[in-house]
């Protein structure tokens, strides 16, 4: 997936609503994908509190903030509620959209191989094409701003 390219549709389960998400149903609307490995875990609350912190600035922006992980939609329930999140998440258990994405990467955890996310974020733009990507994100301080200042410059 390149900048400019087309998002294809997709739908994935999200938080606070007995619906699924659906990307089309938003469609004029900029939305901001980002990708974290696990719920409740330090750098992933991190980024996900600073992602809510900042959503009345992307609000009026009229950009949608989505997290993502492979975790299931209760334990997203439980993460989001846990830190008043007011932001969703998308439950991407089968990491189709992970795949389609390409944020899985193989890692080590305590020694042993393993596959996860690699965190990244992407900012689909009003038409529906990939505006923004930030890949292998090592630092979350800082990155939800970052993401609102390119945001911003979408008018």
């Amino acid at each position: 997936m390149n900048i400019g390219d087309q998002i294809e549709n997709f739908t994935l389960p999200i938080t606070g609503t007995a619906e699924n998400f659906t990307l089309a149903d938003v469609a004029g609307k900029i939305v901001v994908l980002y990708f974290y490995p696990k719920d409740d875990t330090p750098g992933c609350t991190i980024e996900s509190t600073d992602f809510s912190n900042l959503l009345d600035d992307f609000n009026r922006a009229n950009a949608i903030v989505l997290g993502i992980s492979r975790d299931n939609l209760r334990s997203h329930e439980k993460f989001r509620t846990k830190f008043d999140y007011q932001h969703h998440l998308l439950a991407d258990t089968e990491a189709m959209l992970c795949e389609r994405f390409s944020v899985l990467n193989p890692k080590k955890m305590f020694g042993k191989p393993v596959v996860g996310i690699s965190r990244s974020t992407f900012v689909i733009d009003r038409k529906g094409h990939l505006a923004f990507e930030w890949r292998g994100i090592r630092d979350v301080n800082g990155h939800a701003a970052d993401v609102l200042e390119k945001v911003q410059t979408l008018g």
